[in-house]
């Protein structure tokens, strides 16, 4: 185990090393990974910012694009032939043909590479040609990088975070009522192990619907080939004063301890401990609408997020990156155009407020951090409804249920951002002066101009943060 280690780190040093002689005197690569939690729109995300920056029509905020400096942009076969490579083109044609869709989600890690051919700024550029940059873009589940939080507790530590919160969300009093006569004690059993993992991956299911967004082991949702395997039986227990050998609790334990080596590690090694930059979409609105309850847990899993950047704290994570950190993370709160443009400043404020909060609870420090709110796509137009003698601010579009149109007026956000975050910290359960709502919106039918991507909101400046200064 510990020759594996000290060779794997030698590898990675090495590869990395090489890596950065290779950008430095050839074509420089941006490793950027992209992941959403429940509902945020990951992969229509991907689709519309390549399709954005290879017809830039529509990026004015990305300054690279706005100076002409990007002479041009181009798909080329990715470097890592054991990734699935992202469906751009599929996904793209859900969006912008004759009956557009929203694209099917993915369930696993894929990869795109997005090349560009760059006329340097400055003195540089007065002497030389334009250069190539690659964009190397990674999608992931977000629920596999909540899965990084999990390295450092043990199964006792997770068991009890787990029971002592779920009570209050979806699902989560059946499973406690379920487990509440286990003592941890018993003897294992299969069929035991099985039903308790089950109960315990229908409450995370119902969890994630609801608009939670800690929903960890993530491969309980998405496991993929492990599929009835040991490693994703098991589920959290009371602790036991003294549990035996062969015990339920003994054998959860040591199934949580696999799931960490085994699942978690070999990911973050290959996939998460090579990235330069980061984005994390999330359905703010979605977890407004469902209250108080789903807006703390989204605070406190940023605060674990971020934690999880965080190598100088974490020994194991510290011996994968051997000192390559993520500079850049983005926070963005997706579906802005669910909402009126006068709105949108508030739903950025809550983000910023959430991301400032989770800093400090995380003890954060280094990578360069930002929030925003965007629209990956733009799915509405805005309109006025006069009611009551007054006029509302809405949004209109296409109802995927129904296929009719429909205005929404999905309330009005506070303009301080604490009127939320108070109660969401003090366990209210439910909003007291306010209801908002949500609807969901098909995409719109498309009449694009040549050289224009898809229509969204900030999209050019989450490009600009994310990527706009290995551009210049």
């Amino acid at each position: 185990m510990v020759f594996t280690s000290i060779t794997d780190g030698i590898t990675r040093g090495i590869e990395e090393i090489g890596a950065q002689v290779s950008g430095a005197f050839m074509e420089p690569t941006i490793r950027l990974g992209v992941t959403g939690l429940s509902r945020a729109g990951k992969t229509v995300f991907i689709t519309s910012l390549v399709a954005n920056l290879m017809d830039r029509g529509r990026m004015p905020q990305l300054r690279a694009a706005a100076k002409g400096q990007i002479r041009t942009a181009y798909l080329q076969p990715q470097p890592d032939d054991t990734v699935p490579r992202f469906d751009y083109e599929t996904h793209l044609a859900a969006l912008t043909g004759d009956a557009p869709h929203w694209p099917d989600s993915t369930r696993s890690v894929s990869e795109l590479r997005l090349s560009f051919r760059v006329q340097p700024s400055g003195i540089l550029g007065s002497v030389s040609g334009p250069r190539t940059v690659h964009l190397d873009i990674i999608d992931y589940p977000g629920e596999w990088l909540l899965d990084l939080t999990l390295m450092e507790k043990t199964y006792a530590e997770w068991s009890a975070e787990v029971l002592g919160r779920i009570g209050a969300r979806p699902g989560g009093a059946e499973y406690l009522g379920g487990v509440s006569a286990e003592t941890g004690a018993e003897t294992m059993d299969e069929g035991r192990a099985k039903a308790l993992a089950a109960a315990f991956t229908a409450h995370l299911v119902e969890a994630r619907n609801a608009g939670f967004s800690d929903c960890t082991p993530g491969r309980f949702l998405l496991p993929g080939d492990l599929a009835g395997s040991p490693a994703v039986t098991f589920a959290p227990l009371p602790a036991p004063d003294k549990p035996a050998r062969g015990s339920l609790w003994r054998e959860f334990e040591r199934r949580f301890e696999a799931y960490k080596r085994e699942v978690v590690r070999p990911f973050f090694r290959s996939h998460f401990a090579r990235l330069d930059r980061q984005v994390v979409l999330m359905d703010a609105l979605g977890a407004i609408h469902a209250g108080p309850r789903a807006v703390e847990d989204m605070r406190r899993v940023m605060a674990e997020i971020l934690s999880a950047f965080r190598p100088g704290r974490s020994r194991w994570l510290a011996d994968l990156v051997l000192g390559k950190r993520i500079d850049r993370i983005l926070f963005a709160a997706t579906k802005a155009d669910h909402l009126h443009h006068s709105q949108h400043a508030r739903l950025a404020a809550i983000m910023e407020a959430l991301v400032r909060d989770a800093r400090d609870r995380a003890d954060f420090a280094g990578a360069k951090t930002a929030a925003m709110a965007i629209a990956s796509v733009r799915a509405t137009v805005e309109t006025s409804v006069e009611q009551g003698g007054h006029s509302l601010d809405c949004v209109k579009g296409v109802l995927m249920e129904t296929g009719r149109t429909a205005a929404m007026y999905p309330g009005d956000l506070p303009e301080d951002p604490a009127r939320l975050l108070s109660p969401a910290r003090q366990g209210a359960e439910r909003w007291l002066d306010a209801d908002y709502a949500v609807m969901g919106f098909a995409p719109a039918r498309l009449n694009l101009k040549p050289g224009e991507g898809p229509p969204h909101i900030r999209l050019d400046r989450a490009a600009e943060f994310l990527i706009g200064d290995k551009l210049a």
